[in-house]
């Protein structure tokens, strides 16, 4: 055994995904990086070891309760790990925060500046005071009556619901619904409540009318459905949603940015008259503190909203309260983020700000002795933000605590104390360290893909100079009016590789993800584009454009049900090979069988999910293998049926590269295949869940099954920091992809931070000076050289610095 005071954390024997029996020790109280190429077994070791065991043992620490769930949970694959003290992870996390969440939510700021209101706020003479709770918007007793804390009212009318009423319901008249079998569902069980649905909508009755569009009722019918494409279907119980019920549910409760906006299309917003927007009740905003209400607070820039604090005097109270709340956002101004305000909804923030903002609460939770494994905090950050952070990780490890960072930026890992290099390559051809130690030590071990973006002057250099190329045409937009993006005109290539570039909060993503967006997709649902909809005076230029694909880091799925070979349409080739078999044949096993989302042909333990989850007291819930499947997912019978020697689970278990050469010669299953391949994920599994996978990774398997449809005519491609979550080597595979594109003929708009990347662009738009109030104008515009020599750009040195690698 180790002494107690060993500085080391080491780690003997960890297995854990393609880990290859790695021992390795690390200093604690130190700066760690850990790199190596997507998929290297980087993250297995930081996140699925060392953070894993961290955290079971704190599970083995609080209760026998929770003891019980441990062998259920299991533990990770490793021999054994000494030295190690708890952990905190800070992982950029998959899921999309919902719209009430805000800023001030995120950071519990809102918290702190409630209770300020609270216990020093001004109050109207004779009025009592209010506790905490009154002054959120998110309870029962903050919220407006009448928007219920939304801010907003949301309205619809019939015009808008039924835009052409010489149609009849069962042609479409009502909009507004849903299509496809929900569409069909509230038109059978309207015929079954007695409606005529096939006379012209605008011969009906008002009343009838009304009802069908407004009602709050919600009557249950026995739907008999009409027998169609020959298929028999039994009646069943069908619930009845009026057009603004269903509208409006949607409008506030669904994930899916495509449904929202549609039921967006279907709504009049306006600022709630009651409320004026603030979504508070009216006691609430009778009281004020530095002569502002809460409201107008949490409105301000959080630069600004520091400095009314700074200014405010009042008693002891206040006084200690001002002061935690300054404390807390000197921290995130420090990460950049002072162009944020508390009522920003989290939705409107990218992955990098949300950790950033998740990064600033920890920091100031006071701890230490602990060791934080972070997950790429450079991700989504300007290499001018780059410092601040590297300046944040220091404070962190000079409290007193380990900080192992997963990492794909090399200005942070020249900056680390120790490195850890995984590789050589992913998956199978990786998972062994090759280097632990300090960093200038990378430069003895030639293996590495690391190694020569360390040390450029080392090896080759980056990518090959290649020719600019001329634009056939452009997309120009005048008066883009959106967030902090005020009277801007901007100009787009087409036929070339542009890079948007500027520091976080400059604008980047409200210019190309949502103007020039908005702009293309209104066009392609064949609506002219009203002057001043979609945030821009005029577009020209957008009939060269055949069609938009936009690809961001959404996660392709919320359940570990939606994988890689699912969301590709591989699976469906894959079920039909195996439903062709002899052996399936012979018992009548259709396609059908081999999919773990129907029963049949899956295991019911755990319906298919190869988990069940373990519910934890006070803690997220785990999930654990299905006791019955171990992960299989399917059951026993469905598993005898092989295909060339596999079974359906063991196809799912294959990473993308070994199942390219497992179906060569299937044209169906080899194309999907050779396009993960060609986008740099060779190393997952074709099952691998989708709440696995990162941001980069769900958007790089978005681009691949772009890629492998046939394409015609002009494409625009629009990527939100495609290169996140890449190591550089990685970076050459993909943009050898996105220049291909451009060299078909197609237009190709990324947003990015990635200098070796913007570098090697035909065109640069860079936006700024600043983030929030201080930026959203475009500084420079050009080619990189020309942008490189740009005086108020904060791009232009860097972008300068990459240019002469």
């Amino acid at each position: 055994m180790h002494s107690p005071h060993d500085p080391y954390v080491r780690v003997r024997g960890a297995r854990e995904h393609n880990l290859k029996d790695v021992r390795v020790d690390i200093p604690r109280d130190t700066l760690t990086v850990f790199t190596g190429v997507s998929g290297s077994g980087k993250s297995s070791l930081a996140f699925g070891t060392i953070y894993a065991e961290a955290q079971r043992r704190y599970f083995e620490s609080v209760a026998p309760y929770a003891r019980r769930l441990i062998h259920q949970v299991g533990a990770p694959a490793v021999g054994e790990i000494t030295g190690l003290p708890p952990a905190v992870s800070l992982e950029q996390r998959r899921s999309a925060p919902g719209s009430r969440s805000s800023v001030g939510t995120v950071t519990t700021l809102s918290n702190s500046l409630r209770m300020l209101f609270s216990r020093a706020g001004d109050y109207p003479p004779g009025a009592e005071r209010l506790d905490s709770d009154s002054f959120s918007p998110n309870t029962a007793v903050g919220a407006c009556p009448e928007c219920h804390g939304l801010g907003r009212i949301h309205r619809t009318d019939e015009g808008l619901l039924v835009p052409d009423p010489s149609l009849s319901i069962r042609e479409g008249a009502i909009a507004a619904w849903p299509g496809a079998w929900q569409g069909k569902n509230l038109r059978d069980v309207l015929d079954a409540l007695g409606y005529d649905v096939d006379r012209p909508w605008r011969e009906l009755d008002a009343k009838d009318r009304e009802w069908i569009l407004f009602t709050d009722e919600q009557p249950v019918v026995t739907v008999h459905p009409v027998r169609d494409a020959g298929r028999i279907q039994r009646p069943y119980q069908g619930t009845y949603m009026s057009a603004r019920h269903y509208v409006l549910h949607t409008f506030a409760d669904t994930k899916s940015r495509s449904l929202r906006a549609k039921a967006e299309r279907f709504l009049t917003s306006a600022p709630c008259p009651v409320c004026g927007g603030s979504r508070l009740r009216p006691e609430a905003m009778a009281v004020t503190f530095a002569g502002r209400t809460i409201a107008e607070l949490a409105g301000l820039p959080l630069s600004v909203l520091a400095e009314v604090l700074e200014g405010a005097d009042g008693e002891e109270t206040a006084r200690v309260l001002t002061a935690d709340l300054l404390a807390r956002i000197g921290t995130v101004t420090e990460l950049g983020l002072g162009y944020l305000s508390l009522d920003r909804t989290a939705p409107t923030l990218s992955s990098g700000e949300l950790q950033r903002l998740r990064m600033a609460t920890q920091l100031r939770s006071g701890l230490f002795g602990v060791v934080y494994v972070l997950d790429e905090p450079s991700a989504g950050l300007h290499p001018a933000d780059t410092e601040a952070l590297l300046g944040v990780l220091g404070r962190l490890k000079e409290a007193g605590n380990s900080v192992f960072v997963v990492e794909h930026q090399m200005d942070v890992v020249r900056r680390a104390d120790w490195l850890v290099d995984v590789g050589p390559l992913a998956g199978e051809h990786g998972g062994r360290v090759l280097h632990s130690g300090p960093p200038e030590g990378l430069a003895e071990v030639p293996e590495s893909a690391t190694r020569r973006f360390l040390f450029p002057e080392a090896g080759p250099g980056a990518a090959p100079v290649r020719e600019k190329r001329a634009p056939s045409g452009w997309i120009r937009l005048t008066g883009v009016e959106r967030h902090n993006v005020r009277g801007v005109d901007a100009a787009f290539p087409l036929g070339v590789f542009t890079a948007v570039t500027g520091v976080s909060g400059s604008g980047k993503s409200t210019l190309v993800g949502q103007v020039l967006a908005g702009a293309l997709a209104d066009r392609e649902a064949g609506e002219e584009p009203v002057a001043g909809d979609r945030y821009c005076a005029t577009a020209t230029g957008l009939e060269a454009v055949d069609r938009l694909v936009q690809v961001d880091q959404k996660p392709i799925g919320r359940t570990p049900r939606s994988n890689l070979a699912t969301y590709t349409g591989l699976f469906d080739t894959v079920r039909k090979l195996f439903a062709r078999t002899e052996k399936a044949r012979g018992r009548g096993y259709g396609a059908g069988r081999f999919s773990f989302n129907v029963s049949g042909g899956r295991c019911e333990t755990c319906q298919g999910e190869g988990f069940v989850s373990v519910e934890l007291l006070f803690l997220p819930s785990t999930y654990a293998p299905c006791p019955d499947c171990h992960g299989a997912r399917y059951n026993p019978e469905t598993l005898e049926v092989t295909l060339e020697g596999l079974t359906i689970a063991q196809v799912l278990d294959l990473t993308v590269e070994s199942a390219a050469e497992f179906f060569s010669g299937t044209p169906a299953a080899e194309r999907p295949l050779r396009t993960l391949l060609d986008v740099g994920l060779g190393y997952l599994r074709l099952g691998q869940p989708a709440t696995e996978l990162s941001g980069g990774e769900a958007q790089r398997i978005k681009l691949a099954a772009e890629l492998q449809r046939t394409r015609r005519g002009h494409t625009l491609y629009l990527l939100d920091e495609p290169t996140t979550g890449l190591h550089p080597a990685d970076v050459e595979v993909l943009m050898r992809q996105l220049h291909a594109l451009v060299d078909a003929g197609n237009t190709v708009v990324v947003v990015e931070h990635d200098m070796a990347v913007v570098a090697g662009a035909d065109h640069v738009v860079d936006m700024g000076p600043e983030g929030g109030d201080r930026g959203g104008r475009i500084v420079a515009a050009g080619t990189p050289e020309e942008v490189a020599k740009s005086a108020g750009s904060r791009t232009a040195p860097y972008l300068a610095k990459a240019l002469r690698r």
